[in-house]
């Protein structure tokens, strides 16, 4: 393995030695934006049996932890996709707060974290992919299997619902 945790010509043994280096990586990518360990256990999982299969057919450019994020960033998405395709709700989004206190600044991402949580997958996804993961809109779109135009109306319906589940504090 490189220096940059790539592996130029990648075999299954170096994708061994690579999972125990990248694992707590992409885990922690995982877990931070789904908040559900169950859910990222099985999100990691799904990751590391796809770079299998990837190695398998030889569609593997460089074997590394970015490659292995990116994998993961797409496993998440079809999570969302499934969990909006089970989920028949409409949800919300919204404005930021302006804060100079810390501890306030804590207190209202914790506050948008939770609302994020109770939005519909379709929008938490969107919002997460452009806002946390700073996608631009067309590799939002991309990764939801929308196109620009439908993922730009997604997203203003998904900040109009959670500024509106933000500003009322409960349940959208």
């Amino acid at each position: 393995m490189s220096e940059t945790g790539s592996v130029p010509d990648p075999t299954g043994a170096d994708l061994l030695v690579l999972y125990d280096h990248a694992l707590p990586y992409v885990y922690s990518y995982l877990l931070a934006r789904c908040r559900s360990v169950p859910v990222a256990e099985d999100l990691a999982s799904e990751t590391f049996l796809a770079a299998v299969a990837a190695l398998d057919a030889g569609k593997v450019p460089s074997l590394s932890v970015g490659w292995l994020i990116g994998v993961a960033r797409h496993k998440l998405s079809d999570h969302w996709r499934r969990l909006a395709r089970e989920d028949a709700k409409l949800a919300l989004v919204g404005g930021e707060p302006d804060i100079d206190d810390p501890w306030d600044v804590h207190l209202e991402q914790t506050r948008a974290r939770d609302t994020l949580d109770r939005l519909g997958p379709h929008h938490r996804g969107a919002l997460i992919l452009r806002y946390v993961d700073g996608l631009p809109v067309r590799e939002v779109a991309d990764h939801l299997d929308r196109t620009e135009h439908a993922t730009e109306a997604l997203l203003v319906r998904a900040r109009r619902a959670f500024r509106q589940a933000y500003e009322e504090g409960g349940a959208p």
